[in-house]
């Protein structure tokens, strides 16, 4: 997602003009969740907004930070002293997704398992971790990022978790350890690791083209029970601009014969007149100059893109 996360986390990027991490808090809040632990490594102080708002909006929120990444599983020991002797659920913050976590709750507590993993199909799984199961749903093998043609399974690791503060002892303190390489396939060779498949909405959004297409599916109510604003409410759009599966963050200004489609403008935009900006993030306080054309780019924060003489 460079050049935009050169100056935030990812996690922070909007989708439907509300923060990621926001509705990752949000999918929490519905499902009964009120305290909750957010790992931070990169910019972490980039969160502060974020952190006081869902604390104002009644949310118990600590947060315990890495100042070298520990990986997948060193973040959630890192984490340990904050999570108390309970049960406790794990959610990847890249993930953007509408589960029924509440279902994933009653199936782990049938099971008897240490963990319990929310599984996902996907048309490719080369790029994931896949999850084969066995009828009961207790996890018989957490293989890599597999080729193609040998993936055992199309179902992969969602990244929703529910698990045992025993876990937390299998985990090494203060380096890095992964869930999905050591964590996991050792739960497995100890029978203790189940899942359960994820229905509804779920995407990994770690690339632009999949940035863009979780904001298109905000926008067309994909998201179940998100919130979603398609025009920030001080934006200011000219009549004659034409806009379409677009979202316009805070203070963008659109001008008169501009063409916005399948696009998302972050705060501070400026549109200029008939210019056309198509399947494109345009990061902050970028200029977009009258008659400019925008296929397909990611624009850095503070660019100033004049018409092509």
């Amino acid at each position: 997602m460079r050049p935009l996360t050169l100056t935030r986390p990812k996690h922070l990027l909007p989708i439907g003009n509300v923060a990621h991490i926001e509705h990752v808090f949000d999918l929490l809040k519905r499902t009964g969740v009120t305290e909750v632990v957010l790992t931070t490594s990169y910019l972490a102080d980039a969160f502060a907004g974020t952190i006081e708002d869902a604390s104002a909006g009644g949310m118990t929120l600590e947060v315990a930070h890495e100042e070298v990444a520990l990986g997948t599983a060193g973040a959630i020991k890192n984490a340990a002293p904050l999570l108390g002797d309970e049960t406790f659920m794990v959610l990847n913050a890249d993930v953007l997704t509408d589960a029924d976590l509440a279902a994933l709750v009653t199936f782990h507590g049938a099971t008897g398992a240490e963990a319990s993993i929310m599984l996902t199909e996907v048309s490719d799984p080369s790029a994931f971790g896949v999850v084969p199961t066995d009828d009961g749903g207790r996890v018989l093998g957490f293989i890599e990022k597999p080729p193609r043609d040998e993936a055992p399974t199309n179902l992969i690791n969602a990244g929703v978790y529910l698990i045992e503060p025993s876990v937390l002892e299998r985990i090494p303190a203060g380096r890095e350890h992964s869930a999905e390489r050591v964590l996991f396939p050792e739960l497995v060779d100890a029978g203790s690791l189940y899942a359960t498949r994820l229905e509804g909405y779920w995407m990994d959004v770690g690339t632009p083209d999949k940035y863009l297409q979780a904001n298109r599916d905000a926008l067309e109510g994909r998201l179940h029970g998100a919130r979603v604003v398609a025009v920030d409410p001080t934006a200011q759009i000219e009549p004659e601009a034409r806009i379409s599966s677009s979202c316009v963050g805070p203070r963008c200004y659109v001008d008169a014969d501009a063409t916005l489609t399948a696009s998302v403008l972050l705060a501070g935009v400026k549109v200029g007149r008939g210019a056309t900006v198509t399947d494109s993030i345009v990061g902050e306080n970028a200029t977009i100059g009258p008659g400019a054309e925008v296929v397909g780019a990611t624009v850095a924060d503070g660019t100033n893109i004049e018409r092509r003489k």
